[in-house]
């Protein structure tokens, strides 16, 4: 195990990087990366847009320093990599962000440093990919004078209960002894334990695969969902009923976007294809997810008519932007999908979201975010994300936007089914 002198960088500052930077730099010294500098100044001033990390947890954390310089992480021994890996708009990995990461780090690098990365890969892509730009860029040989590591992120953003240190971490390591030290540098901070894995593309896989398997179960429950909607069957109301028996996954169909689920069935995808093998049930799944957005506008859009609003012109309120509730965070969020195709019909598109950040709102998705939305005005009202002040009872209850004879469809299943039109 390394001395608890040895100072770790963390490359990388969003949802997964902050709170281990802060749960390390309780314990040992800690330099934080982000090229983003208005993040580092908000840091410094202990404020966690995220809202991951409390001001209170920030100032537990001694030992941690915060930087935008690279220069500034050059006496580190360990660097951990957390920096995001989405896709591109074809649907391909996009390891860009992971490229210039360890292009950052590989110059800084000395004989005997550990590099462990937690971003979301394709099996292999941390020996494959991230590998040789260390070796061409520091001039050294792996595993012989540096080595590397993995450990794969689970984050879960917006869970207060579940988070990195009462989740069990996967570890692995470039060699036996040094997946042993990998193994116990995170032990030190994750009361759940840890596993070490045998092999990095076996830690790596294990990642990948946690998430293809929720969407999979997610895309059956929303094909279901479309199912019943055609025979008029209550999909809650069935789930809640197969829900008795003792195995039956408690599921529920739904919008699947997110940092993740929408986007880790893909890396392993694009690795299938590259060996040769035509992944069909997953890609299924993610054809079906991706639709959603598609199918909610559609149902709303023949709602409407049925009552005899006319679509065209029509005002309908979007509550709900992030991809989950009680959360800010916008990445991936399939609830644009609904918007867009809204749009297609003619209809004016309101979008009403407590937890978003607007500026982000419009930077990413050049939508612009009403902060009050006014009472008894809309044609249609759309639940997409289950806030808390969304739900009966709430502040911003859905019920008191929409004018008389309006459509209300809740997506997340917040109210009892009499008090809504539509439900998923």
């Amino acid at each position: 195990m390394q001395p608890a002198t040895l100072k770790i960088a963390v490359i990388g500052l969003g949802y997964v990087g902050l709170p281990l930077a802060v749960e390390f730099g309780k314990i040992r010294p800690v330099v934080g990366f982000d090229i983003n500098e208005a993040r580092i100044d908000e840091l410094r001033r202990q404020r966690d847009s995220t809202r991951e990390v409390t001001p209170e947890e920030l100032a537990e954390a001694y030992h941690l320093t915060f930087t935008s310089q690279s220069a500034d992480i050059a006496d580190c021994c360990i660097y951990i990599i957390t920096v995001p890996t989405p896709i591109d708009a074809h649907k391909r990995p996009d390891l860009q962000l992971l490229i210039k990461a360890s292009e950052t780090v590989g110059p800084m690098l000395k004989p005997g440093d550990i590099v462990i990365y937690e971003s979301t890969v394709y099996p292999g892509a941390t020996e494959e990919v991230c590998v040789p730009v260390l070796e061409r860029t520091s001039g050294l040989t792996f595993n012989e004078d540096f080595f590397t590591g993995y450990s794969p992120e689970r984050m879960n953003p917006g869970d207060k209960q579940h988070r990195l240190t009462t989740i069990q971490k996967v570890t692995s390591g470039s060699t036996p002894e040094i997946a042993a030290q990998v193994d116990a540098l995170y032990a030190s901070i994750v009361k759940a334990g840890t596993y070490l894995a045998e092999s990095i593309r076996v830690a790596e896989a294990a990642k990948v695969i946690e998430n293809t398997q929720r969407d999979l179960n997610i895309a059956l429950i929303n094909e279901l969902a479309i199912i019943f909607n055609r025979m008029d069957i209550d999909t809650e109301a069935v789930l809640k009923a197969a829900g008795t028996k003792w195995n039956f996954l408690p599921f529920r169909p739904g919008l699947v976007g997110g940092h993740c689920i929408g986007v880790d069935p893909y890396y392993l995808t694009h690795k299938a294809e590259a060996i040769g093998y035509h992944p069909e049930i997953i890609l299924a799944g993610r054809r079906l997810n991706d639709g959603m957005g598609a199918y909610v506008a559609s149902q709303m859009v023949k709602a409407m008519m049925k009552r005899r609003i006319h679509v065209n012109g029509a005002r309908v309120l979007i509550m709900g932007l992030t991809f989950k509730e009680n959360c800010p965070d916008l990445r991936n969020t399939r609830v644009v999908d609904v918007i867009s195709e809204l749009r297609d019909y003619g209809v004016v598109v309101d979008v009403h979201d407590p937890w978003a950040n607007a500026l982000e709102a419009r930077q990413a998705y050049g939508i612009d975010l009403v902060e009050e939305p006014e009472a008894g005005v809309y044609d249609g009202v759309i639940l997409t994300v289950a806030h808390a002040a969304f739900g009966e009872g709430g502040k911003a209850c859905a019920r008191r936007f929409g004018r008389e004879g309006h459509v209300l469809y809740d997506l997340k299943h917040m109210m009892a089914a009499d008090k809504s039109d539509l439900r998923l």
